[in-house]
């Protein structure tokens, strides 16, 4: 039996990490989503069952994770490193986290009447975790390393986008408006609407260092 043949022997058949990196994808997409409807709605019944949605998928996201964590406690030989695997994973769980805070905020606050900027940054979330979602479509086989590549770019531009309207969003809020307790509700739900943003980011960074040791 050659070397390779004995590496494979070892290397797990079933390939788990992937399918549930791609779930993620999908969860994170679908949450996403789902905080864009609930910023353009104006029925505050539908707005209350989309946060209820988006928060059982926030719970769904967490159960990834921790299938994620159980297979690189079962496995010996992984994919890539297992300190990028639990990097990825935890990125991956931040989004989620700050997705649901941010759809959180807008009920807790009483946010009804969402601002254009939080319509923009949501718009922003959305386009985010499409471009994260197809970099871990393509990680399975590392071939595609132009398109993971070409993902991670796209994710830092988006980040950038929504940083400056996060800027000029709180600038304009303290040069405007007046009632103090307003300015906190919007300052609070733009940040963490910006931070999700700024988690997809950090998913693009370990994914550009796993290709970087991967090449």
């Amino acid at each position: 039996m050659g070397l390779n043949s004995i590496f494979q022997y070892f290397v797990p058949k079933d390939k788990k990490f992937f399918p549930l990196f791609e779930q993620a994808g999908a969860n994170l997409i679908e949450m996403a989503k789902l905080l864009q409807e609930t910023v353009y709605s104006t029925d505050a019944a539908k707005r209350l069952e989309l946060n209820k949605q988006i928060e059982d998928l926030e719970h769904k996201g967490d159960n990834i994770t921790h299938q994620i964590h159980l297979e690189l406690g079962k496995n010996f030989i992984t994919p890539f490193d297992r300190e990028d695997i639990h990097a990825l994973a935890s990125s991956l769980d931040d989004v989620a986290d700050f997705i649901h805070g941010a759809a959180n905020r807008m009920e807790l606050y009483k946010v009804h009447t969402p601002s254009q900027p939080m319509k923009e940054i949501t718009d922003l979330i959305v386009e985010a975790t499409e471009h994260v979602a197809k970099a871990l479509n393509e990680l399975k086989d590392l071939k595609n390393i132009r398109n993971i590549t070409d993902s991670c770019v796209r994710i830092n531009s988006v980040e950038n986008k929504a940083d400056y309207i996060f800027d000029k969003a709180v600038a304009e809020l303290f040069e405007y408006e007046k009632d103090a307790i307003t300015l906190i509700k919007n300052k609070e739900v733009l940040s963490a609407m910006e931070d999700a943003t700024d988690k997809c980011e950090d998913v693009a960074n370990v994914l550009e260092s796993i290709l970087v040791k991967n090449a």
